[in-house]
């Protein structure tokens, strides 16, 4: 029997030890990863400063997630803080914040690339959701944020548990750099409508949380108490069925809840609510042709 215990003590060490290295390993890839270099070359977009050019970027950060992260102000926000280890704050993003000294391809390499000015990569923002904006629409935004007043403090805090270390640095957990295909072309535009193309467009920012091929699943990076991200294709598992036309779809942007009157948790509902008409009524339209996946292929 002594010996036997000897055995199970053995044992049980060596796993102790084993889980020790691989968070020590894990940490060490992390810090390596998100200390690497990613060169990617970029051209400048034309910025914009016409009234209405201005209005429809600030349309666009308003509507596409940008807020959420940043704040209204683009002064910067707390968005994420658990008291379990994970804190997450958007920086300040308006002229007097961490973007002051940008040139005009550090916004698009940031933006569309997921890699700030000293070739490091993004960690929290979900760049792949704005690698296919238009030059147009890129241009609109960048310029509108520049043209806003500009504000003190608001640094970045990127504070994450051990387990998300661990799995970022064993690749389980992907950074925006690592998703996007940087030999792209800008996307080329559509007309503005409420058609397939138009929803296909628009639906790009859906895909950090709910996966290229929108079938949802566990969001890669979040907090565990988060719930997985919901199936939007009419594979197994979809939710769409909850949604017979266009109207209830509207409803749930707008409103955050379900058809039932349940309320839906995470989905960013502060930027989702701003969409136009056109615009939802677009997604709407694409949502209805994506090829059916099962839930959490993503």
């Amino acid at each position: 029997m002594k010996r036997w215990l000897k055995w199970v003590a053995w044992i049980l060490a060596a796993l102790a030890l084993l889980v020790v290295a691989t968070a020590v390993l894990g940490t060490q890839l992390a810090e390596r990863k998100r200390a690497r270099q990613i060169p990617v070359a970029v051209q400048a977009v034309a910025l914009p400063t016409d009234a209405a050019s201005l209005q429809h970027g600030r349309y666009l950060f308003m509507s596409r997630g940008c807020a959420e992260c940043h704040g209204a102000n683009g002064g910067g926000r707390d968005f994420i803080n658990d008291g379990k280890g994970m804190h997450i704050a958007g920086p300040n993003i308006t002229p007097g914040g961490v973007v002051a000294h940008y040139q005009a391809e550090d916004w698009v390499r940031t933006i569309r690339q997921g890699i700030k000015p000293d070739g490091r990569a993004v960690f929290i923002m979900p760049a792949e959701d704005y690698n296919r904006f238009t030059d147009a629409d890129l241009g609109a935004l960048i310029a509108y944020l520049k043209s806003q007043p500009p504000l003190s403090g608001g640094a970045a805090v990127v504070e994450l548990p051990l387990p998300v270390k661990v799995l970022y640095g064993f690749g389980a957990i992907q950074d925006a750099a690592e998703k996007i295909n940087h030999s792209l072309p800008p996307a080329q535009p559509v007309p503005v409508a409420a058609s397939v193309a138009h929803g296909a467009y628009v639906a790009n920012m859906c895909i950090g949380c709910h996966g290229a091929g929108l079938s949802g699943g566990k969001i890669p990076g979040g907090p565990p108490d988060w719930p997985a991200a919901a199936n939007l294709t009419p594979g197994e598992g979809s939710v769409m069925s909850r949604y017979p036309d266009a109207a209830h779809f509207i409803a749930m942007l707008r409103s955050g809840k379900r058809p039932d009157g349940s309320a839906i948790a995470v989905m960013p509902f502060e930027s989702l609510g701003q969409l136009d008409d056109t615009d939802a009524q677009a997604v709407y339209a694409f949502l209805k042709t994506v090829p059916a996946k099962p839930h959490g292929q993503r």
